[in-house]
């Protein structure tokens, strides 16, 4: 019986043959062309009978193996993701879909399917993002039928987000919908033609963090929804809601409450309000509420934003002086307020126009009572390269350079907490942004974002210019890598913002750098299948392509040694924005036992065990990543260096593999989809023409 450590050995060949050997799987090509068949407005490079050669613009890697078993799970590296946001993309969604087995990501937001979304998305089990948003599909939300006979989304239990919003969904949404066992993060079906009651079953899902069911014709609200503790934010706006207004107590991390312009049963401002303690937002406008303001209301310590406007209210309004520190805007127009007891101090802006207090003639209340629209507009800090002339469509930088930036909007779904005018949250939104393109090795010198607006669904919109470093423009695979790393499965955004997508200009060369379009897509599919072909992959991309725009044997080499060490530490090639390679680099130290890489290997190996070649393994992994290619080993050097090792660890090859030197040359001489063919890359060798267009 082999051990852990013999069994990464001969994966480690496995994979090297099988890449060599690799064609397109017919089983996904046939599914992808299935899919896309009834498409229209793709982009012309969407051409050729093999969705995942050269000629479609897909980001592909794979290997496969089945000889190492950690934690009860087949080692199997499956990363299928398919991104094909804001393309202008019409037609009907098919039952082809459900074909992709080990789909994980699928982001078709932002086009103009119809038709009604297909219940074989049920089938998709490892699917973690789920995101038609903002299309056209309609009738009802598909659900399974208990018999097997028909899946749906009820089973997608390892699914983190069902983004459904902005589109003609109809009818009740199904109780079956929803289950206890189900991993949800995120529910957004605002802006659909739902009616009747939210199910008490969204009750049994305690995961959920953001819940999005505003702008429907929703009539009902479950007893059980404060079972939700684990909640940020809770938009339940512009339905039909009637009857009292549901218990909250208990959600103790909600931050963003929205429940207006419903017809709740007529009532006082409920008690449990007062208790949120991390409540920021409140948007209660015309609820039916009555009686006095509260004036505990205002204590919440975190509270910014209290929108209480055209409801009943009545009496003496008093502000406290242990207000919150964070209170900025308090709405209360059109009520009947008689009287403002304590005026508030700070920068707190408060509107009662339309109150009873507005007939008092002095002039401290009529400051308050005169019509007032809140300056939402973002205005960038003040820029110190305002006097430099740039030449052409050139565009200085915060940095005061020169350059041609990759353009765009960065729209965001999350209502949470967001006040449009606080300068402080774009700073962070833009430090988040620098760090992911520089944690990515990115030409990146800066990064400015301006004009934020909101549309009617809730969604803020910002504009995006990256500027490159070095240089006056970005080349192709600079641009696609950015493109690459702000999307959804790269990019965290600060927790103020929420969910979002990208929407990109096309960027052209550096003459034509400015010729902007509609934000338009190439799209892109990542995937694994067995026996794909190995393209692109952000992690395991020579860096000197970033440079040459040329993939070499040697950028081989490179994929394969983060592949090597993605196998014995069990980490992906980028992890909380750190690379692999530079962790292992900085921890090594040769001098010490197993190179002091304690702390980073994958214990299941056999972490106290004798290793032997571990050591080897690592110092040859080491160089097949070096910077330069030409300190790298060819690949019939590493397949030589792998079996020496496995001779050294003890094991006959003979017994214990059949993938040896003499199979990786026989494979070598009958593979013709080397990742630098010209099929591929083209003549010139460099990256396919695409603008790529992430979520």
């Amino acid at each position: 019986m082999m051990g852990q450590w013999s069994k990464v050995l001969v994966l480690l060949l496995f994979i090297q043959f099988s890449v060599i050997a690799a064609v397109t799987n017919g089983l996904d090509s046939t599914a992808l062309l299935s899919l896309t068949a009834n498409w229209m407005n793709t982009p012309s490079n969407w051409v050729g009978s093999d969705p995942c050669g050269g000629l479609w613009n897909i980001i592909k890697h794979e290997f496969d193996g089945s000889a190492i078993r950690r934690y009860r799970v087949i080692f199997r590296v499956t990363e299928f993701t398919i991104i094909l946001s804001n393309m202008n993309l019409t037609g009907q969604l098919s039952g082809d879909i459900g074909s992709f087995s080990e789909l994980q990501n699928l982001s078709l937001n932002s086009n103009k399917f119809t038709g009604q979304i297909p219940n074989s998305i049920g089938t998709l089990s490892n699917l973690y993002y789920l995101d038609l948003t903002d299309n056209q599909l309609e009738g009802p939300i598909p659900v399974s039928d208990g018999n097997g006979t028909k899946s749906g989304l009820d089973m997608l239990l390892q699914t983190r987000h069902f983004h459904l919003g902005n589109n003609k969904l109809s009818g009740t949404i199904p109780p079956k919908l929803f289950n206890p066992n189900m991993n949800l993060i995120h529910v957004l079906f605002d802006s659909n033609n739902l009616n009747g009651s939210i199910p008490s079953t969204l009750g049994l899902v305690r995961t959920l963090q953001m819940v999005r069911f505003d702008r429907n014709s929703l009539s009902g609200l479950p007893s059980n929804l404060n079972n939700l503790t684990n909640v940020i934010e809770l938009s339940l706006s512009n339905n039909n809601l009637s009857g009292p207004m549901a218990n909250l107590t208990g959600m103790n991390s909600l931050s963003y409450l929205d429940m207006s312009n419903n017809s709740f049963t007529v009532s006082d401002v409920p008690p449990w309000i007062a208790s949120l303690p991390l409540l920021t937002t409140l948007m209660m406008e015309n609820t039916q509420l009555q009686g006095q303001v509260p004036v505990d209301l205002f204590s919440l310590p975190d509270l910014q934003k209290v929108v209480l406007r055209n409801n009943r209210f009545n009496g003496t309004l008093d502000i406290s002086t242990t207000n919150s520190n964070q209170l900025q805007l308090i709405d209360l127009r059109n009520n009947s307020i008689s009287n403002v007891a304590q005026i508030p101090g700070g920068n707190i802006t408060l509107l009662l126009e339309g109150n009873t207090v507005c007939d008092k003639t002095d002039q401290v209340t009529k400051s308050y009572c005169t019509a007032s629209t809140s300056n939402s507009s973002y205005f960038p800090p003040p820029n110190n390269c305002m006097q430099i002339s740039c030449n052409s469509d050139k565009v200085a930088g915060p940095n005061c350079k020169c350059a041609y930036p990759y353009e765009g909007k960065i729209v965001f779904r999350g209502l949470a907490s967001f006040d449009m005018g606080n300068t402080t949250y774009y700073a962070e939104l833009a430090k988040s942004l620098m760090k992911t393109l520089q944690s990515s090795a990115l030409p990146v010198d800066s990064v400015s974002l301006s004009n934020p607006t909101m549309d009617s669904s809730g969604n803020i919109k910002l504009s995006l210019e990256v500027f490159p470093s070095g240089q006056e423009c970005f080349n192709q695979t600079a641009i696609t890598m950015v493109g690459f790393s702000l999307n959804i499965l790269s990019f965290n955004p600060p927790p103020n913002f929420g969910p979002f997508y990208l929407m990109a200009y096309t960027y052209g060369n550096c003459a034509a750098a400015s010729n902007k379009s509609s934000s338009t897509s190439s799209g892109i599919i990542i995937g694994v299948a067995v026996g794909g072909s190995v393209l692109l992959l952000l992690g395991y991309l020579d860096p000197e392509y970033y440079m040459t725009q040329q993939l070499t044997k040697k950028s081989d080499v490179y994929s394969f040694g983060v592949v090597m060490l993605e196998i014995i530490t069990a980490r992906k090639p980028i992890q909380q924005g750190k690379y692999m390679v530079v962790k292992v680099r900085s921890a090594m130290d040769k001098t010490k036992d197993l190179y002091n890489l304690h702390e980073i290997l994958d214990p299941f190996i056999g972490m106290g065990k004798n290793l032997e070649g571990l050591e080897e393994f690592v110092d040859l992994a080491m160089r097949c990543v070096a910077d330069s290619g030409d300190k790298r080993p060819t690949m019939d050097e590493v397949v030589k260096e792998i079996e020496s090792i496995m001779k050294l660890s003890g094991m006959n090859l003979s017994a214990d593999s059949e993938f040896t030197t003499a199979n990786y040359y026989e494979a070598s001489k009958s593979s013709s989809h080397h990742p630098s063919s010209n099929d591929v890359f083209g003549d010139s060798g460099s990256f396919p023409p695409s603008s790529i267009e992430p979520m």
